[in-house]
């Protein structure tokens, strides 16, 4: 058993034993990361290399932030992609980096999968509007550091992000994590679906919707994962949550339209599966669609998304001061802001940097104790199932 695999069970036990109380899960939250992808491998230096004085460095400190602004600002564009502005707060992070520095946003594409983003990077390639950087699910950051679309970098606060939720490398590192949950239309759903199981019966027929397809978006590809969870299945067996979504096909519950905001706020998807941050924003997003949520307890499964810059990217200073935004503590609790768990969550908490308002609003800690998270091998593992399956078993 790998080192951080018997971490993550000792953590895990740990929070099984007592209950905690909402801040002191929270404080201790992004110890989850032991649960989360490790790629660094062991060979891997976690010291920074010194960048060419004649390109963009490969690491930053206070020092060299003031240089790093002033190229970014000479660039002055940046080119974003898949970022909708109401996913996890992205609308604030991107309107307070371009009043901040003056550099202009180009966000293209914003509804775009993780697959996407990668192949945005790769024909695009050496193209103005390639994307500069992207917000990948794991699987998909792993993927494009192996075929070589991103760089190495590593942001000031690089020290201060767990060691399992980045590449040791630098080629990425996670951002923010949630908790895959059920969100409803209580105007439509009068008997609201609380478990995995509740999405079977008969009265969801033509309601429940996923957010995307798990063949290209890491958001599906979690909600396999949960449901896996709730059926039999487990981190490493996904096929249990493929049969589960077949299932619920056949029985008219699931609809094939992959929910969105704009579904959600019409209506169209009266049940959604989709990221607890995400439909936590809708509640106050869409006061009209009068949105709940709940994290179905019979099966918790969390996962986290990677920001990595790309290795031909036309503004590779902006990119990097882009990062530098993100990760600083204002970032952090942009991010905080939209109901995600930043990556320095622990950092900021232990600093007492989080307004108490923020804490008060994310969901009871007592239902993040029982979420899981997959390593690296188990991604790798069930996206390979369900390129195998999905197609056959849902017919898309």
């Amino acid at each position: 058993m790998e080192d951080y695999e018997a971490q993550e069970i000792e953590f895990w036990a740990k929070l099984e034993e007592k209950e905690m109380s909402r801040s002191s899960m929270l404080r201790r939250s992004a110890a989850a990361a032991f649960g989360l992808t490790i790629m660094g491998g062991a060979s891997t230096a976690l010291g920074a290399t010194r960048s060419s004085l004649a390109g963009p460095p490969s690491h930053m400190s206070k020092a060299g932030l003031a240089d790093l602004i002033k190229k970014a600002k000479k660039e002055g564009h940046l080119n974003t992609i898949a970022l909708p502005p109401d996913w996890a707060n992205y609308g604030e992070m991107m309107s307070t980096f371009q009043k901040k520095y003056g550099i202009k946003i180009t966000n293209s594409n914003p509804d775009g999968s993780s697959a996407e983003e990668n192949q945005a990077v790769q024909s695009l390639k050496g193209d103005s509007r390639a994307p500069d950087a992207v917000d990948d699910g794991p699987a998909f950051a792993i993927s494009g550091t192996a075929q070589g679309l991103f760089t190495k970098y590593k942001n000031e606060y690089f020290n201060t992000i767990p060691r399992a939720m980045k590449d040791t490398r630098g080629y990425w590192v996670g951002d923010y994590w949630g908790a895959v949950s059920i969100g409803y239309n209580a105007s439509l759903v009068s008997n609201p679906p609380k478990t995995w199981k509740d999405l079977l019966k008969p009265e969801y027929k033509g309601k429940v919707a996923l957010n995307g397809s798990p063949l290209t978006s890491g958001s599906a590809v979690a909600g396999v994962f949960g449901a896996a969870l709730a059926n039999g299945g487990s981190l490493s067996d996904v096929g249990p949550g493929i049969d589960f979504f077949a299932q619920l096909k056949k029985s008219g519950n699931f609809i094939p339209v992959q929910s969105t905001p704009q579904t959600v706020a019409s209506g169209q998807t009266p049940i959604s599966i989709d990221w607890d941050y995400l439909n936590l924003g809708y509640t106050k997003q869409y006061p009209g669609a009068n949105w709940k949520t709940t994290v179905p307890a019979d099966g918790v499964y969390g996962a986290y998304y990677c920001q990595a810059i790309s290795a031909t990217a036309p503004h590779p200073y902006a990119a990097r001061l882009w990062q530098e935004f993100m990760y600083s503590d204002q970032g952090q609790i942009i991010w905080l802001k939209g109901f995600t768990h930043p990556a320095r969550f622990q950092d900021l908490s232990k600093r007492k940097a989080i307004p108490k308002s923020l804490l008060a609003a994310l969901p009871a800690a007592s239902i993040y104790a029982k979420i899981k998270f997959a390593n690296s091998g188990q991604q790798s593992k069930a996206k390979a199932l369900i390129a195998s399956q999905w197609p056959a078993k849902m017919g898309s």
